[in-house]
């Protein structure tokens, strides 16, 4: 057997050493990530006025260490992740009802467990969790099985119950990404389109509740996003400055440290959730373009990943996690825009953050995992047996 013959062989078999896996990484990949990170990077640093803290240097250190959980996860056995990923599934969903029976409270929200050096935010872990856990279910599954609907009601299960207590903290936009990257896994296993047609239905149907269940800041933030104008100085400060800066950028923008609606404080949470508004009036419609593209080349790696792979458990991981980050870059860039209502979903490597940072590593080396395990042969079966 030839040399490149042999090492297929064991990339099947999955026999491989650390350091071969690390070898077979995509450091395309890992290289375009850095190109994001460091673009993050200077908009903290300009957020804070040409200061490495209070975010630039924390956000730094952070990176490096997701760097090594990222080459951590990487390494581990694709069929291990298949094996486990119910009980991290379960671990991280007791973690989301320990922060309800005991959370740290921030921001008039209860979404943390105080580990003494770091604020632990369950809701980001439950983003890969619940993909591996789903991915584990179909995995092997045929289309005829997925077409039963008995078969459904474990997954629905797995996805409501941590979507309610997310939502229950109150963390709606982390709920809602939740639900929809769950809804394209479960279409790219095989749930037929007509279900989701029906769900959708019913949906439109219990709008009314679903009002009456909000609360009532969420309702001024659907009220704000219909008409933002009538609170210019309240609930539509925030979205109206955002325009305003986004607007002042032009093509070029104004210059690096040099934006006014930001380092002039009309500009909220210039260094989360607002962090796209400062980096379009800094570095213009120019630099959102180079920003948009860069998220593009991650979504193209990502879901070339999924279809490369060999096996179910591999594509439906790679699908989901990809989906996930589209989700959270749309969102917030729609947010900011004013396209959706405002709610509280950051921008991926862009803006500050300690859980969701680590998290995005975390799902960044199962998808880089995923890549170097692609051609393992998996022969577990799915459901909830073994």
């Amino acid at each position: 057997m030839s040399e490149l013959g042999f090492l297929s062989a064991r990339l099947r078999r999955g026999d491989m050493t650390a350091t071969e896996k690390l070898w077979q990484m995509s450091w395309s990949l890992i290289f375009w990530i850095c190109c994001i990170f460091a673009l993050g990077f200077a908009m903290l640093y300009s957020a804070a006025n040409g200061s490495m803290e209070p975010w630039a240097g924390s956000q730094s250190v952070r990176f490096f260490v997701g760097l090594g959980i990222l080459f951590g996860i990487t390494v581990i056995d694709v069929r291990l992740l298949l094996k486990y990923a119910y009980v991290f599934y379960f671990i991280v969903l007791a973690l989301l009802i320990g922060v309800e029976i005991k959370g740290f409270v921030g921001g008039g929200a209860q979404r943390w467990i105080d580990l003494g050096f770091f604020n632990l935010q369950p809701s980001e872990l439950m983003k890969p969790a619940l993909i591996l856990a789903l991915a584990r279910y179909f995995h092997g599954f045929g289309l005829e099985e997925i077409g039963q609907p008995a078969t459904l009601v474990a997954p629905l299960l797995l996805i409501m119950s941590p979507a309610l207590l997310v939502y229950l903290q109150p963390d709606l936009g982390t709920a809602l990404v939740i639900l929809m990257s769950s809804a394209a896994l479960l279409f790219m296993a095989g749930v037929r389109i007509w279900k989701f047609a029906v769900v959708g239905v019913i949906g439109l149907g219990s709008i009314p509740i679903v009002w009456s269940m909000l609360r009532e800041y969420q309702k001024n933030r659907v009220l704000t996003f219909l008409n933002p104008e009538q609170d210019p100085l309240g609930t539509g400060y925030h979205i109206l400055q955002s325009k305003i800066a986004l607007g002042s950028g032009g093509l070029f923008g104004k210059g690096f440290m040099a934006g006014t609606q930001s380092h002039l404080s009309f500009l909220p949470e210039r260094q989360t959730d607002f962090i796209f508004t400062m980096l379009a009036e800094e570095l213009g419609m120019i630099g959102g373009l180079v920003l948009l593209a860069l998220y593009m080349i991650i979504l193209v790696y990502g879901y070339a990943i999924a279809f490369r792979c060999r096996h179910q458990f591999g594509r439906l991981v790679a699908i989901g996690l990809t989906t996930s980050f589209f989700l959270y870059f749309f969102i917030n860039i729609a947010m900011v825009m004013g396209l959706i209502p405002v709610v509280g979903v950051t921008l991926p490597l862009i803006s500050y953050g300690g859980t969701s940072l680590l998290t995005l590593m975390f799902s960044m080396g199962l998808l880089m995992n995923i890549y170097v395990h692609r051609d393992v042969q998996m022969g577990v079966r799915g459901g909830f047996g073994d």
